[in-house]
């Protein structure tokens, strides 16, 4: 049976509440907006009916309000993360933390209960060679939280299911996927020097990515990107996600069950999709994918091959490996789902 990845989002019951099995059966209720374009960067609206319930806050907001701490391990491929406040605490794979003794970029989706013990979660580093503190930063904990992973390549060589091993080897394959992801960090630093016509990388640490993407001549050049797409995601109370596409390839999607948490995240995820748009500017770009092929893609998605795994007490992730996509949903014990993450191959 086909599952539309646009039905589950109107089937669904509740983020906050128990909810119809992630599997559920297709409906009529939604639709797919688009393109929106600028340039090389094309953009597609996800509508669909938000759940009930309040919306949690996003690590980005938490570590603002000094509600959440992300600490050191001494690993590289593992974080502690702690919730101090009353707040459920949204994190999404790909957020990147500023600060420790290497900026990381976290690889799983999940919801942190209010008052949480510290709870592990799985971490790249996006910074090579630092294992100390950076100028007046705490080495034993990170920051802030103010971008996300801007590089689908990176973002792959993350998620993407292990193929069948021993558990003598994953700390082998661990080590070759951050080196993958050192390597796309790097990759990316390069074409954006040229194509912003600027070195971006940063004295402080000219490996860091989360110092890359503070860079003012980068930022610039989003604005434009920013100011033609932001307001279209921000006109209808029914956009709870959105698929983009960039030299006319699509690329991956973000859903949500509100437009709330949407909203949230949209400006970060806005920024990361510019930054990938500019880095990849001398591609060569093909026309913007049509609302038939957006939908092709997502459903390909999710007709992958299903495998499961606990995150944290009351937290799923299930991940579907499909020929030319992935496809990756966090959801509660209860079959409320809390995020859910496309990624052409």
């Amino acid at each position: 049976m086909l599952k539309s990845l646009l039905s589950l989002v109107v089937a669904s019951t509740g983020l906050f509440a128990a909810a119809l099995p992630s599997l559920a059966a297709p409906s009529d209720g939604f639709r797919i907006s688009g393109p929106f374009a600028h340039e090389n960067l094309a953009i597609y609206l996800v509508h669909g009916a938000s759940t009930a319930g309040p919306t949690p806050l996003t690590l980005q907001e938490a570590l603002e309000k000094n509600l959440v701490r992300v600490h050191e391990t001494g690993s590289v491929n593992q974080l502690d993360i702690e919730n101090t406040g009353d707040q459920e605490v949204f994190v999404q794979s790909g957020d990147i933390v500023k600060g420790g003794q290497q900026d990381r970029v976290l690889t799983a989706s999940l919801v942190l209960p209010p008052r949480s013990r510290r709870i592990p979660i799985a971490s790249f580093c996006v910074e090579h060679g630092r294992w100390s503190g950076r100028g007046s930063e705490n080495a034993k904990q990170f920051s802030s939280s103010a971008a996300v992973m801007p590089t689908r390549e990176a973002k792959v060589a993350m998620k993407a299911p292990p193929p069948a091993q021993t558990t003598s080897r994953e700390n082998t394959a661990a080590y070759g996927r951050q080196g993958e992801i050192w390597n796309e960090v790097a990759r990316v630093q390069k074409k954006l020097s040229d194509n912003v016509g600027a070195p971006v990388a940063s004295p402080k640490s000219e490996t860091s990515l989360q110092l890359t993407l503070e860079n003012d001549k980068l930022q610039t050049a989003q604005t434009a990107y920013v100011d033609a797409l932001r307001p279209a995601a921000e006109k209808d109370a029914d956009v709870v996600g959105y698929v983009f596409a960039i030299n006319g390839k699509l690329n991956s999607a973000d859903i949500y069950p509100s437009n709330g948490l949407f909203r949230k995240m949209w400006p970060k995820l806005l920024s990361a999709n510019a930054t990938e748009a500019i880095s990849k500017k001398d591609s060569g770009s093909d026309e913007a994918p049509t609302v038939e092929a957006v939908k092709a893609f997502l459903d390909a998605a999710e007709r992958g091959r299903s495998s499961e795994k606990t995150l944290i007490d009351g937290v799923r992730l299930e991940t579907r490996d499909a020929d030319k996509a992935l496809y990756f949903e966090t959801r509660r014990a209860t079959g409320a789902w809390v995020h859910r993450n496309y990624l052409a191959k």
